[in-house]
């Protein structure tokens, strides 16, 4: 870090100047460096960054050799159209980690040959590469994803276990990890909520109280999967994985693109996974992303704001404390301190440290408060959120913790009922002879008013005896083309207006709601309530195939059972690098000879 901190300072004295290192008589025959003169700039600048001449002399160097480098890239780009990429390899992939590595390519190739010649020469087996945060699709080619000439790109590692075949890859185009994941908070995300609460997990979307948000069904199934790849790449980072963490934490971010501004700014989940994102770049050694890293870290601070209040007010009044939330900004203070320094902003970095300090401080608990509270038979995580709550008061946190067990065990009490309670009125329907999918849909459609979706049922008794009957139903085939002009596929159409009774702008909305497939696990209706974070029922049994349970038992495992498990950092990481921070900041002056 040092080194790119010394470097980013000596290109902004080298551009106020407007000094070009590439050029004479910095740079000279066969590309040699004019070693008088870069002697002469080496003494001049050392006394302004308080270095050596001999640690600005080698600085110096570097950017001079880049920098022909680059010259000599933009030239055979110009005349051959040979791209020179820099590639930022896994740590154990460097054989110098000073040395930086490029790939010399034509930029109309697919990723896959790009990625079949990196894993040659640098000994690695199974990667995905990375550019601007975005992971390139292995089918398409570099220029069709944004690559250019001199674009870094970042080479991930994926772990040999869920690296699928090169049919599949080609074809779907994501590891079956990943795979696993999204397929298994898909069926989580279709559930309602109408079978039996006791043996049928399904997930709900809450706001930071617990209770539970409505939102439009197809922003729920985004966030739904969102969330689902983050609690993966979360659970993941916690065992150091940071390379496969990163795959799914950068799938997370997809899916959250596809949720509106306003769901968004109600939720702070974006702004959290923009942190993780950074803090594995962070892990990796990758903070050369510096735009990415930066633009992740400006969303993360407006998101935390929109949500918060610009003095956590709007937090204050939810929550009653903003304690536990402070972990989220020192660790954003401390991004950006990083970032700062990197660019070879000192003040700034400063700056950013300082608050992280004094954020530090109040939140290093006493060893001896966590003792007693555990005493009373809380666990580590409630005395740690309870006393960061109460900035530290023993009494107050035991209160406080004891009253959010109350407030969560009569909240799951109140979910538990509402499930029972709409299962027994699909009960009821199915006892007049209508079918579960049928009563559950004209529940939903009348907002689980009994009375009502009997109504609706008996107003479409024939669509519903032939749904019962499984018979193929007539639809007509003028409503047939309308859906047909609007872009959906025939055999869609005709389910929905057969599931519509023929409504054409009721089938439209189902056909929109669900991507203009209507695949069978969707066409009973999914629940409109979602939320800030999953909380799901312990899973036993249920009506799917034992290959759909066995998914949803996996990704299931992934999703902490307490909802402030975000919140609970025992910041050793983040200890060590304020450590870090503070040697890099406070280097000795190195006087020059």
């Amino acid at each position: 870090m040092a080194e790119q901190n010394t470097e980013a300072k000596l290109k902004n004295l080298l551009k106020q100047e407007k000094i070009q290192l590439w050029n004479p008589p910095y740079t000279v025959e066969d590309n040699q460096p004019g070693a008088q003169n870069m002697q002469e700039l080496a003494e001049r600048y050392a006394p302004l960054l308080s270095l050596s001449a001999l640690e600005v002399g080698g600085a110096l160097e570097s950017i001079r050799v880049q920098a022909v480098k680059r010259g000599k890239g933009n030239k055979a780009f110009r005349e051959t159209s040979i791209a020179t990429l820099e590639l930022l390899l896994p740590r154990d992939a460097k054989k110098d980690p000073k040395m930086k590595s490029y790939l010399e390519t034509r930029l109309d190739v697919q990723v896959q040959q790009v990625v079949d010649r990196i894993g040659e020469e640098h000994g690695l087996k199974h990667i995905k590469l990375i550019l601007n945060g975005r992971t390139l699709a292995a089918d398409q080619h570099l220029d069709e994803q944004g690559v250019k000439n001199h674009s870094k790109m970042m080479v991930l590692k994926v772990s040999d276990a869920e690296q699928m075949t090169r049919d599949e890859e080609e074809r779907k185009n994501q590891n079956e990890s990943v795979q696993r994941t999204q397929k298994g908070f898909q069926i989580l995300s279709e559930r309602d909520g109408s079978e039996d609460p006791e043996t049928t997990p399904y997930l709900e979307i809450a706001d930071q109280k617990g209770n539970p948000l409505k939102i439009p069904h197809k922003e729920k199934k985004a966030l739904i999967l969102a969330m689902g790849f983050h609690e993966k790449g979360r659970s993941l980072m916690k065992k150091k994985q940071y390379d496969n963490a990163l795959c799914h934490l950068l799938q997370a971010d997809q899916q959250f693109s596809k949720c509106g501004s306003a769901l968004l700014s109600s939720v702070d989940n974006y702004a959290v996974l923009q942190l993780d994102i950074v803090w594995c770049y962070r892990a990796l050694e990758a903070l050369s992303c510096l735009d990415d890293s930066r633009s992740r870290l400006q969303r993360a601070e407006e998101c935390f704001l929109r949500c918060y209040g610009e003095q956590r007010q709007r937090l204050l009044m939810i929550q009653g404390s903003t304690g536990r939330e402070e972990v989220l900004f020192l660790r954003l203070y401390l991004l950006q301190s990083l970032l700062s320094y990197i660019e070879g902003n000192d003040s700034q970095a400063r700056l950013q440290l300082s608050k992280v300090e004094s954020l530090y401080g109040r939140l290093c608990l006493d060893s001896e408060k966590m003792a007693q509270l555990m005493a009373l038979g809380f666990t580590e995580r409630e005395a740690r959120l309870g006393l960061r709550a109460c900035q530290g008061d023993l009494q107050e946190a035991a209160i406080q913790i004891s009253n959010r067990r109350q407030e969560r065990q009569e909240l799951r009490q109140r979910e538990q009922q509402k499930r029972r309670t709409r299962m027994e009125a699909i009960s009821t329907l199915m006892e007049l002879g209508y079918s579960r999918r049928d009563a559950a849909r004209a529940l939903h459609h009348a907002n689980g008013d009994v009375d009502k979706a009997y109504t609706i049922l008996l107003d479409s008794s024939q669509a519903a005896q032939a749904s019962n009957n499984n018979t193929e139903g007539v639809v007509s085939p003028e409503k047939v083309e309308q859906l047909l002009y609007l872009g959906f596929e025939r055999e869609s159409s005709e389910a929905a207006l057969r599931l519509t009774d023929g409504d054409v702008q009721s089938a439209t909305q189902l056909l929109l709601d669900n991507q203009g497939v209507l695949s069978p696990d969707l066409l009973s209706p999914p629940s409109t309530s979602t939320s800030s974070s999953p909380s799901s029922e312990e899973p036993s049994t249920s009506s799917r195939s034992p290959e759909e349970n066995k998914l949803v038992s996996e990704v299931l495992e992934d999703i902490p059972r307490h909802e402030e498990d975000y919140l609970d950092l025992t910041l050793e990481e983040e200890s060590e690098l304020i450590a870090a921070m503070k040697t890099y900041l406070n280097r000795e002056p190195t006087h020059t000879v």
